[in-house]
């Protein structure tokens, strides 16, 4: 890599806590160029980027249009990449302006439905483009999932927790969504019912997943990112919990999306896809 010219990488909501970081990363990872920073939020227009991220200045202006920075993006050497860390409303137009432009999308931004995810496979196929949506870039969580996946192997009663900051906008997380798929995928029902429950307040017992699966969110200031996964058997509780302290954990795996999506031509899922 270091023979070659730099990746090219945009960062889609590029002033926002995420995508500071990511400016950040990007910025300091010798392999990389940071050439476009893209942010809906009027107030910072034309401001550099590196300096709102807190590090010494980049000469990437913020700007409010996707599609010209990504045309723009791909008139560099190397094939660029996208990062996009934005919301909900609009991450799966994000995603096909990138696809239809050249561009690799690197996502962290949850809520896509899975008939989204799909239509945007096919897409990404059709354009011979690699796509990463990734619902947690933490090597943690990674590891999180896959001691679950062992573990459901052996008890049949388990629920999620999921705890994040009271600005995200869509419940439950990509993440613990996420979890409860790979544990549905071994083909078995979860919490066989003991009883005919009743909520006195509706949505008391969280959402359910087709397996049986809850998943309960929280929403409160002074948090960033926590799960638990709990699984119950008589006698024993058996508890995998992953805490995000500070939003960098993030960045080693970010970076390695960035690395790895030059050589898909398909969408994956999931940071163990890359692993």
């Amino acid at each position: 890599m270091s023979a070659q010219a730099p990746i090219p990488v945009v960062v889609n909501g590029a002033a926002g806590k995420m995508g500071r970081e990511v400016v950040k990363a990007v910025a300091a990872a010798p392999d990389m160029n940071l050439v476009g920073a893209v942010d809906r939020n009027p107030a910072i227009q034309g401001q550099d980027i590196g300096e709102l991220a807190g590090i010494d200045a980049l000469e990437v202006p913020v700007v409010n249009d996707l599609q010209a920075t990504l045309v723009l993006a791909t008139q560099e050497r190397q094939p660029p990449v996208m990062v996009d860390f934005t919301h909900p409303d609009s991450i799966y137009e994000n995603i096909r302006a990138a696809i239809a432009y050249g561009v690799r999308p690197v996502v962290g931004t949850t809520g896509l439905s899975p008939e989204q995810i799909a239509d945007l496979a096919d897409f990404a196929d059709k354009a011979s483009v690699g796509v990463a949506i990734v619902p947690n870039f933490s090597i943690g969580i990674v590891l999180l999932q896959q001691a679950a996946i062992r573990a459901s192997q052996y008890f049949d009663h388990v629920e999620i927790i999921e705890l994040h900051h009271n600005q995200k906008a869509d419940a439950p997380s990509g993440t613990a969504i996420q979890t409860a798929q790979l544990l549905e995928e071994l083909g078995k029902p979860f919490n066989p019912p003991s009883v005919t429950e009743t909520e006195k307040l509706p949505g008391a017992r969280g959402t359910k997943t087709e397996e049986g699966i809850r998943i309960h969110s929280v929403r409160l200031p002074g948090l960033i990112a926590h799960q638990e996964v709990i699984f119950g058997a008589p006698g024993q509780i058996y508890t995998l919990r992953h805490d995000t302290s500070d939003r960098a954990c993030y960045m080693p795996g970010v970076l390695l999306a960035i690395r790895q999506i030059l050589q898909l031509k398909s969408l994956i899922y999931g940071l163990e896809k890359l692993l």
